[in-house]
């Protein structure tokens, strides 16, 4: 059976993704200090920065529409995934699962299935290699979709910010208290929760600290490390994402880890300096 996955565009995809001809990105928009993107091959992280840094309001962001994922979802593939945000943060899932009842509508029954990731950015591309795993193994589409949702259950994504005005002035931090310790330096350790929201795990006073505040999260809830990829991703701080493979690393074996730069909603609300972490 042939298959293809869509993710949004909040999830990186590694070169070796790009090239397979198995995943399709669905962009979402951006508009910042009056200037319009597209979260696409044409999106410039430093740019993005720039015009972000230079704004007196935060960025703003809009999904795929219903009849991008239609389009995406017509094709000759027998088996089509679209993996996306977390419905907790964005209307992305709801646009997909719209998308395939429009596709249903205009050309009939087809073996489609929409994920929420309830995550982001690289939890996204973790869960587009989970399904393309399962497939490549010859598994029912049935059997795909119930081995990648406990896949997803079991998923965890943390992260720690240089600022949460994004996430919050966008109305990303529903039911938390706005972390307002700047003269401090205080950095939040933030994660997901099964839900799909988001949840303060702890704090430390400086990156470094806040950095180290992630790994001890991360290990704490580590199980079977050898079977798991440790995804990272960083906007604009690669050491930091190198500092934070290192110290994983020297603690836990992992199958592969992959570190990739911030795509266009990601860099979006990571802001300069953020990292990414799921495993």
């Amino acid at each position: 059976m042939s298959y293809k996955i869509i993710a949004d565009s909040c999830g990186e995809l590694t070169d070796e993704m790009k090239a397979s001809g198995f995943y399709e990105t669905a962009s979402l928009e951006i508009d910042v200090h009056g200037h319009h993107m597209i979260d696409d091959e044409t999106f410039n992280q430093a740019e993005f920065l720039k015009l972000a840094a230079l704004s007196p309001e935060v960025p703003k962001s809009s999904c795929p529409s219903p009849e991008r994922y239609m389009e995406g979802y017509h094709c000759d593939a027998d088996h089509v995934y679209a993996v996306t945000l977390s419905a907790e943060l964005s209307g992305s899932y709801n646009s997909a699962v719209l998308g395939k009842n429009l596709y249903h509508e205009e050309y009939g029954e087809k073996d489609i299935y929409v994920f929420n990731s309830r995550s982001a950015s690289v939890g996204e591309t973790l869960i587009a290699l989970k399904i393309a795993e399962c497939e490549e193994k010859g598994m029912e589409f049935e059997q795909v979709i119930e081995t990648v949702e406990a896949y997803i259950e079991n998923q965890h994504t943390y992260f720690v910010l240089e600022t949460l005005d994004t996430l919050r002035k966008n109305g990303r931090l529903k039911g938390m208290k706005a972390v307002m310790a700047t003269a401090l330096n205080i950095k939040p350790v933030m994660g997901a929760t099964p839900e799909g929201n988001i949840q303060q795990l702890g704090q430390g006073r400086g990156i470094k600290k806040a950095l180290a505040k992630l790994t001890d999260e991360v290990l704490k809830n580590l199980k079977n490390s050898e079977e798991k990829i440790l995804a990272i991703s960083h906007c604009n701080c690669r050491e930091r994402a190198e500092y934070v493979r290192d110290t994983l690393k020297a603690k836990a074996s992992f199958k592969d880890i992959i570190i990739l730069d911030t795509a266009g909603i990601s860099s979006m609300y990571a802001s300069d300096g953020g990292i990414i972490v799921v495993v």
